[in-house]
């Protein structure tokens, strides 16, 4: 491997430094990617279900990506919120918005291969390696990239770090983070029930954590369930029937008797959050930059817009000047205050919801029950928690936007 001079490396080759790599190459940005093995299964068999904000559809149907899928993503056209034991319940209807959908479906594993064969399609350099960080000189970060080939000294005038929850980037560059274990661990499934999807997004809130059934497309919903750590192994221990009894129990009946079970994975949650998002020459994006609960489905679209925005405005400053600088200290100031104010505020929900909803004491129950029937009986504040849903909050990049 020769040694490389670029105008963007970005370390990480999941979902969100692909998408990065791929909007910066249509901009016709220098960039090289480094897609760092893991030891888990590849992103391609990655069974998680992902619910795909309108904003994100509008960014990766724009990039050419939702093409490239083997179908359509599954639309959800509300959202039902409820919590045991309290009164109320919440529901966004995206035709009470004057739209078809507030978001969709898709397999991650189904989504990453699709993006990869978009960013191969782009001609983006791709490396399967390291890249270590090697220092700052004028002008440039200096990178250690080790892959199949050996490794070379790569210079960048600007890193992208989207190497993940412990990012060594991040570390690296001194970027302290604000760290907490919600003592869960997310159960991921699927599961056939009586009522076939109609393209209800279910959240039922419970003591012990939350629950999800995610519309799909072949007739099951994709099932998610936060589990105490301290209860993880007997629940992974239970068969499909145990299972299916202990989901229901947790769930409720609203979407009918569940009947079939799918192979189950295990995610822990806790909550990485980086104080800062950019360094000299170096930016932090998705889980590097954040890594959230997921309850209300927020950490990859949050991610995402994280990626987009960056990319845009790269992309504007070389629409007038072919040799702008992507590393400019000013332009990484720029991104922060672009992204501080949808990254806060998603921030604030998914962590206020993940904790809020776990108390389980009266006045906890009361507050809520208050909440939940106020929230039903506003239109416009149900309109405003569906925008931020849809990821229509603070600075919105480009891509994401609708065209009318």
């Amino acid at each position: 491997m020769q040694s490389r001079e670029l105008d963007v490396l970005v370390v990480g080759g999941g979902l969100v430094g692909g998408s990065l790599a791929l909007a910066l190459a249509r901009c016709g940005v220098g960039v090289a990617l480094v897609d760092i093995p893991s030891p888990a299964p590849g992103m391609a068999s990655d069974p998680r279900k992902l619910a795909l904000s309108a904003a994100s559809l509008s960014a990766l149907g724009a990039l050419g990506v939702l093409a490239r899928l083997p179908g359509p993503p599954t639309p959800i056209r509300r959202i039902h919120a409820s919590r045991a034991g309290d009164f109320g319940r919440v529901v966004l209807e995206a035709a009470e918005l004057g739209r078809e959908a507030l978001g969709g479906v898709v397999l991650a594993g189904d989504l990453a291969r699709a993006l990869g064969d978009a960013v191969a399609a782009a001609g983006v350099p791709t490396v399967r390696g390291r890249a270590d960080a090697d220092g700052v000189e004028e002008g440039a970060r200096r990178a250690v990239v080790r892959g199949a080939d050996g490794e070379a000294p790569w210079r960048a005038r600007l890193v992208v770090a989207a190497d993940g929850t412990g990012s060594p980037w991040r570390q690296a560059a001194g970027i302290d983070t604000d760290e907490y274990d919600y003592g869960q661990t997310l159960v991921v499934t699927s599961m056939r029930v009586d009522h076939r999807p109609d393209g209800t997004a279910w959240e039922r809130l419970t003591d012990e954590g939350p629950c999800a059934l995610l519309p799909m497309a072949d007739g099951w919903h994709g099932a998610l369930c936060g589990v105490a750590s301290e209860s993880v192994d007997a629940v992974a221990a239970l068969d499909d029937a145990g299972y299916a009894d202990y989901f229901q129990r947790r769930f409720g009946w609203r979407a009918g008797r569940i009947r079939a079970v799918g192979a189950r994975s295990l995610w822990p949650l806790r909550r990485v959050v980086a104080q800062r998002l950019a360094a000299e020459r170096l930016v932090l994006v998705g889980n590097a930059a954040q890594t959230l609960h997921p309850i209300g489905a927020q950490g990859f679209n949050l991610g995402l817009r994280d990626a987009l925005t960056i990319a845009g405005l790269i992309g504007d400053a070389r629409a007038t000047d072919a040799a702008a600088d992507p590393g400019d200290a000013a332009l990484l100031r720029e991104h922060e205050a672009r992204r501080r104010v949808d990254r806060e505020a998603t921030l604030a929900f998914s962590d206020g919801l993940a904790r809020f909803s776990a108390g389980g004491s009266f006045i906890h129950h009361a507050l809520r029950s208050v909440g939940l029937l106020a929230l039903a009986a506003d239109p416009g504040l149900r309109a405003t928690i569906a925008a931020g849903a849809m990821g229509f909050r603070g600075h919105v990049p480009a891509l994401a936007r609708e065209v009318a």
